[in-house]
């Protein structure tokens, strides 16, 4: 983990240096550069972090059946259908992050602001142009979900079941997941969705499962 984080800070400094280098300049930017630059950073650090984890767990070849599985079969199937299971946990998320909000605004005595972050800033952005909202849907529905899932339920939660129970390693991968967003007014939220994930996770065993219910989820 620290490998995959100190690797994708890395490739963000090298971006920026590139950006630099050709006089971007982002407070004279448009808002479609801004989308595109965004966009390009995400798929930089989702490309370089999977590459280290990969490389990480190559030495430890051959996987088992069940890591790192993106299998698109029988994705209705009771037992372990990945759409089926993506739906389920996609409900049960939506009930839990509910139920933490109203919990939360019941003890503050007013409703939770949602943190912005550099993305955040963007978002209502969205439907200002084609290119701006094809850029940050892109983000936000498919870099963001294949990094974040592959990182927390593909190779944390798989990596902690060798030492722990499936249980336990689903809450402390939601414990790590809710931390590593870096929004301390959102972990209660994080974590109850962390731990949905991890459980449609550990149904199926197939990351798009999770990676479903992220999607729908952004």
């Amino acid at each position: 983990m620290v490998a995959c984080a100190l690797s994708a800070l890395l490739a963000g400094k090298v971006e920026q240096s590139v950006l630099d280098y050709l006089g971007y300049q982002a407070g004279e930017a448009t808002i479609d550069e801004k989308a595109g630059v965004l966009f390009l950073e995400q798929f930089s650090v989702t490309a370089v972090a999977i590459g280290v984890i990969f490389g990480i767990t190559n030495t430890f070849r051959p996987f088992s059946d069940d890591i790192f599985r993106y299998d698109f079969k029988e994705p209705f199937k009771l037992q372990n259908g990945w759409l089926l299971w993506a739906g389920i946990g996609l409900f049960f998320a939506l009930v839990s992050i509910s139920l933490t909000g109203a919990v939360m605004t019941f003890l503050n005595g007013e409703t939770t602001q949602r943190e912005t972050d550099s993305l955040g800033l963007l978002l209502p952005l969205i439907g200002s142009s084609n290119i701006s909202t094809a850029c940050l849907l892109g983000i936000t529905g498919v870099l963001a979900p294949i990094l974040e899932e592959t990182v927390f339920r593909g190779f944390l939660m798989v990596s902690l079941t060798m030492w722990f129970s499936t249980p336990v390693s689903v809450l402390i991968t939601a414990v790590v997941f809710a931390f590593a967003h870096l929004t301390p007014g959102e972990i209660p939220q994080l974590f109850v969705l962390g731990v949905a994930l991890g459980f449609s996770y550990s149904q199926t065993r197939n990351l798009l499962t999770p990676i479903t219910q992220f999607m729908l989820l952004g």
